[in-house]
């Protein structure tokens, strides 16, 4: 069974190539002094946003993965744990123990032996 991401990824790479495109387009067409050049600015700054949000999107989309990569490792911590207690470990929840202590930013464990 193929897992499909719930929800799809825009091409970034090639909306960033699209507003580049646009954006060189309206700066040559804004050099030309018309009545128009107050609403070309206005695109061209609005043009220029669509940067900034895309590597907003491209940082959070990182920081999703990284979570979900973290959750997947506590779920099956999670599952490591229920058949540890079911086969009579002695120490059932070390697993559990043991990926909270790994996700566990750094500056956080350094000081758990005082």
């Amino acid at each position: 069974m193929t897992h499909r991401h719930p929800y799809p990824h825009t091409d970034l790479q090639g909306a960033a190539h699209r507003n580049t495109t646009a954006a060189q387009l309206l700066t040559a067409l804004s050099r030309d002094p018309s009545p128009l050049l107050p609403l070309w600015e206005y695109v061209i700054a609005a043009l220029d946003d669509i940067e900034t949000l895309i590597d907003e999107v491209t940082g959070l989309r990182a920081e999703l993965a990284s979570i979900r990569h973290q959750r997947a490792n506590l779920l099956a911590a999670i599952r490591a744990t229920l058949a540890a207690h079911h086969d009579s470990d002695d120490d059932p929840q070390y697993y559990v123990r043991d990926e909270l202590h790994a996700q566990m930013p750094a500056d956080h464990r350094a000081g758990e032996g005082r």
